[in-house]
């Protein structure tokens, strides 16, 4: 089966709700890795211990440990399907305004070179290179450092080309189910909702009934497997687009994780919450 096909595969079966294993195992050469996507938020949630991020702290126990990660970010747009390969991937602090003690904070794992150089190859269809001096930036490892905090397991990230249409995006997760066979997780990291400048600060902050709209949307559009719904792009026909994503960067990694998922799959959603009222914390977990 190409790759075009198996994009068009994965429309084809709605999954059901997964239940996790409560035991840490690690992952064998026969056993595919779950996908995640993780809505990332705030750079604070790295400081944070709540709901939140227990269950993504809780994920790390619970899914087989992979040999690798693959980590899709809201934060790293290029001109090409870019993949880090450096051997010791520096903590990039992409943010400003914050405690001290957050830029304190580093996530010191290994990368694998070799990986990603494999992968520039395989996606050299999306105009696939390697980038040697790219570090985690935060969308990354605000993350992993709940996921994994010994930080013992390598890291490479790939770069969202902006060159590439929605579909194309899709098409590029597809085209890293493979790994799963071989103990590599793949997450996308962003945001199924993200409008900055609609945030709620206040302790009590109410959610605001579009984003709550739009995030029940896509939820089911990932239960359906609902492209019409997942690659929106005519904004006239789907309004709430325009107020949940001004800029579409935090949405995209979704794609990644979806094109990664495939027939035998069920979806499930360890999280489900709001930040600030305007921004989703959703996580799906395709396994």
């Amino acid at each position: 089966m190409n790759r075009r096909d198996l994009v068009k595969s994965i429309l084809a079966v709605a999954a059901a709700s997964s239940v996790l294993n409560p035991q840490r195992v690690l992952a064998s050469s026969s056993e595919r890795m779950p996908v995640l996507f993780l809505g990332h938020g705030s750079p604070m949630n790295a400081l944070r211990d709540n709901a939140f991020t227990q269950h993504i702290n809780q994920l790390g126990k619970t899914i087989p440990t992979p040999r690798a990660v693959v980590v899709v970010s809201a934060h790293w747009v290029a001109n090409n399907t870019m993949l880090s390969a450096t051997e010791k991937p520096t903590t990039i602090y992409d943010f400003g305004g914050f405690p001290k003690t957050l830029y304190q904070m580093t996530y010191p794992c290994d990368g694998d070179p070799s990986l990603a150089t494999r992968l520039a190859t395989q996606l050299s269809e999306f105009d696939g290179d390697i980038d040697k001096n790219r570090g985690l930036d935060h969308g990354a490892w605000t993350m992993l450092h709940h996921l994994y905090p010994e930080a013992n397991i390598p890291v490479i990230q790939l770069a969202m080309s902006a060159k590439l249409t929605m579909s194309e995006h899709l098409e590029v997760g597809a085209a890293l189910q493979s790994l799963r066979n071989q103990g590599i997780l793949i997450i996308g990291s962003g945001n199924i909702v993200h409008n900055l400048g609609m945030i709620n600060r206040s302790p009590n902050a109410k959610n605001a009934d579009w984003s709550v709209e739009f995030d029940g949307l896509i939820k089911q559009a990932l239960l359906e497997r609902d492209l019409g719904q997942l690659l929106a792009q005519d904004r006239t026909k789907y309004p709430l687009w325009n107020v949940s994503h001004p800029t579409i960067e935090h949405y995209v990694p979704l794609l990644y994780a979806f094109g990664a998922s495939t027939q035998s799959d069920t979806v499930s959603f360890p999280y489900e919450g709001f930040e600030s009222g305007s921004i989703s914390m959703r996580s799906v977990l395709f396994s």
